[in-house]
């Protein structure tokens, strides 16, 4: 057993085979019923979600687990108890994982000191969301063929995004040529920036890339603060019927409509892979699963 917290932990052929037994796992459901039968896992989300946490949880029933979903806001820590200790307490009555999201950078790994049961990262703060990673790299895979070599293009939030840190980390692995573009308020500082290129337009980051993978301006971190209006970011970082690139277009979700792409090109663009990426999620975790618990 082992815990899963960050990309950066993982080795080149770890995400691979990881990859590659979600696209397995997709073409033969006979590949995953039943592997864990007798399994108990345990789901703690201290922000909110919709896809991570349901994806987890399908993943978990079609392979025969047993899981169980705590709400924070009805748990003890509401009487006082740490969350820490919550884990421990939970921990001495054996589940066989704990599906962690943090509002807290570096949560996942905290508790993973503590614990010998494996700690499943559903994201923490702004640091990693892992499982996104092996999903995105999932659809890649199916979509383009290959995993490495790839020209990869993040617009958006990069500073608050977690799902950009991770992508960081594949890209060293996997020998991606990764670029960023976004207001210059929503850009990383030079010390995250090792061998990553900043784009100077939209139209340089639309030009010549496998993949544009695009993130909502996160208002709950108050980065909306950091630019006129939505509105205005549409207008110059959104992308619409007038600058469709010719490149898969994927987004980690929840897409604002109309903001960081239209609906029109939501609901419509061929080359879209949106919701080919919340289809893989499910694949994806139980590949996580498998690598964490079997």
């Amino acid at each position: 057993m082992r815990h899963f917290i960050s990309i950066k932990d993982l080795s080149k052929e770890e995400v691979k085979h990881l990859v590659e037994r979600a696209l397995k796992f997709k073409q033969n459901p006979e590949e995953y019923k039943g592997k864990l039968k007798d399994k108990t896992i345990i789901s703690i989300f201290f922000e909110n979600s919709t896809r991570t946490r349901t994806s987890f949880e399908i993943a978990a029933k079609r392979m025969g687990a047993s899981f169980i979903n705590i709400d924070h806001n009805q748990s003890s820590i509401k009487k006082g108890e740490t969350d820490y200790d919550t884990i421990i307490n939970l921990s001495a009555m054996q589940p066989d994982a704990f599906i962690v999201r943090h509002y807290h950078s570096g949560y996942p790994y905290f508790l993973s000191r503590f614990t010998n049961i494996p700690i499943i990262n559903a994201g923490d703060g702004t640091a990693a969301h892992p499982s996104q990673a092996i999903l995105d790299a999932t659809t890649m895979l199916e979509a383009k063929g290959k995993l490495e070599d790839l020209k990869v293009c993040i617009i958006g939030d990069i500073v608050n995004s977690r799902v950009a840190k991770s992508h960081i980390w594949m890209s060293k692995l996997l020998n991606w040529k990764l670029s960023f573009y976004g207001p210059k308020t929503m850009l990383p500082d030079r010390r995250w920036l090792d061998g990553i290129k900043i784009e100077k337009s939209l139209e340089d980051a639309l030009s010549g890339k496998d993949f544009i993978m695009l993130l909502r301006i996160q208002l709950e971190r108050e980065s909306g603060s950091n630019i006129p209006s939505l509105k205005e970011y549409a207008k110059f970082f959104g992308i619409n019927s007038s600058n469709i690139p010719d490149s898969y277009l994927m987004h980690p979700g929840p897409v604002n409509r109309n903001v960081e792409l239209s609906s029109e090109i939501l609901d419509s663009f061929n080359k879209s892979l949106i919701t080919k990426q919340v289809e893989n999620g499910v694949f994806a975790r139980m590949s996580i699963y498998e690598f964490c618990l079997i």
